[in-house]
């Protein structure tokens, strides 16, 4: 019987404190709702467009490859380009803007290796991948407080 009021209070804290969570951090939340099925349909279609790609490098198709990166990067600007669309929390304008510019940039990182692998410039569009690594590990430390799924960068698909 002593136990029932403390039992009763942890009840209350544990049905309490998921919904304070999820008030606390309402507009990063909703922004997140929004923007992640952007997101994601840009990770789907872009993990279609760039099946093979790899092995296309490997065996010397850097044409075909260089296509490929190109039309991924394509995809890629219009998803920015819907993203910038979608309102941002006042608190977090300048750190989203910020992402957004360096997910444009990202994508024309992408665009610039394609182009140097149809150009048969496998050096530079290893170095240029090398910089898409190093731009998704930036823009994804920016916005580690939202705790995206779909829009963190991955460049792992490209190398």
């Amino acid at each position: 019987m002593r136990w029932a009021p403390s039992i009763a209070a942890l009840v209350a804290c544990a049905l309490l404190l998921p919904a304070a969570a999820a008030a606390l951090e309402g507009p990063r939340a909703e922004y997140r709702e929004k923007v992640e099925p952007i997101c994601r349909a840009n990770t789907e279609a872009n993990d279609h467009i760039l099946r093979g790609v790899r092995s296309n490098v490997r065996k010397g198709k850097l044409k075909p490859a260089g296509r490929q990166l190109v039309k991924a990067s394509t995809a890629f600007h219009g998803a920015v380009a819907e993203l910038r669309k979608v309102p941002r929390p006042a608190a977090d304008e300048k750190r989203l803007t910020e992402w957004l510019g360096q997910l444009a940039n990202q994508a024309t990182l992408l665009r610039s290796a394609g182009k140097a692998l149809i150009a048969g410039n496998r050096h530079r569009a290893g170095s240029l991948v090398t910089q898409l690594s190093n731009g998704a590990r930036k823009a994804n430390a920016l916005v580690v407080s939202f705790e995206f799924r779909d829009c963190r960068l991955d460049a792992s698909r490209y190398t």
